[in-house]
């Protein structure tokens, strides 16, 4: 009897050991597949048999267990960026556009000539469910719309254009163009930063574009120079242009008052002689003889019949005395 009874109890006892066991592996289950934690940085896509359910945000949430609810976390805080031409290599990491790198870089300019560009998009993911179940391959969808949008910009340009002055428009135009496209794509993406890094002609032509590149450099510190040298000269040259100005005026003004003078006196002359004419008219010689004779110490009287030549030296005042 104490053998049966024993052997119950071993059974009941394995029996419940068992159950216990398996609770503990539904509960564990329960909670492995029934709850889970979004970061701050992020927001969570729950799906419910497949079909979109919710979108819940940061903190630890429940959802329906064993694969009924699943749940995908989504950074929709994080900027994230795509390089094309180039791409740093962490230790460990590996390259998987390493074949890609050179051929998406060469591009063809619209004057015809072959550059390497490098460039680099930043963007962030503003709508999780969007960039989960529209678009199967969503980064290769990025580089290959973005590859594209590059490579008409460029075709549109001359090569020292876009190695110069059109850099700040292919980045602008590229940054609207690449939303356009993931927007009518329905990618869920907002591109930030549009940035071109190194814009180089093919290893083949280095030089000739390093000389045209010099020679701009000359071009430019020569204009730099004649500026430098206008500046200096032209307000030099004012400065005499005003001085010469105010010494024709200063001439201007002395003539002006001079023959206001000779007028005024001419007029008083008039007056005089339109009282006493015969006076005015004696007088007026002999001021006349006066001068000539005064002016020259030489000085000889002819008649008018030309028979006598008469000195007249002794007969002015010097010879009188």
């Amino acid at each position: 009897m104490e053998g049966k009874a024993g052997s119950v109890f071993r059974k009941i006892k394995n029996t419940s050991l068992v159950l216990i066991v398996l609770a503990a592996i539904i509960a564990l289950t329960l909670v492995y597949t029934g709850m889970f934690k979004v970061d701050d940085t992020e927001q969570a896509v729950i799906t419910r048999f497949g079909k979109y359910y919710k979108t819940v945000g940061a903190g630890l949430h429940v959802k329906l267990p064993f694969g009924i609810d699943k749940s995908y976390n989504v950074p929709v805080k994080v900027v994230q960026t795509e390089q094309f031409g180039f791409q740093t290599i962490k230790a460990g990491q590996v390259n998987q556009y390493k074949n890609n790198i050179t051929k998406e870089s060469t591009m063809l300019t619209g004057d015809l000539n072959i550059v390497d560009v490098e460039w680099i998009i930043q963007y962030r993911i503003v709508d999780p469910v969007a960039w989960l179940f529209n678009v199967k391959e969503c980064r290769q969808t990025i580089r290959d719309i973005s590859q594209s949008v590059l490579n008409t910009l460029v075709g549109d340009r001359a090569i020292l254009d876009i190695m110069g002055s059109e850099r700040s428009a292919i980045q602008n135009a590229a940054l609207d163009l690449m939303n356009d496209n993931f927007q009518q794509l329905g990618l869920g993406i907002t591109v930030n930063t549009v940035r071109l890094q190194n814009i180089v002609p093919p290893a083949g032509v280095q030089e000739a574009f390093d000389d045209v590149n010099k020679a701009i450099q000359d071009m430019n510190r020569f204009i730099n120079e004649g500026k430098e040298a206008y500046n200096a000269e032209i307000p030099k040259a004012k400065g005499e242009a005003d001085q010469q100005i105010l010494i024709a005026q200063g001439y201007a003004a002395e003539r002006v008052n001079k023959a206001k003078g000779d007028v005024a006196r001419f007029n008083a002359v008039y007056e005089e002689y339109r009282k006493a004419p015969e006076v005015t008219r004696e007088r007026l010689y002999l001021e006349a003889m006066e001068t000539i004779f005064n002016a020259h110490e030489n000085t000889s009287l002819i008649d008018h019949k030309l028979e006598n030549m008469l000195p007249v030296k002794n007969l002015s005042n010097k010879g009188a005395n």
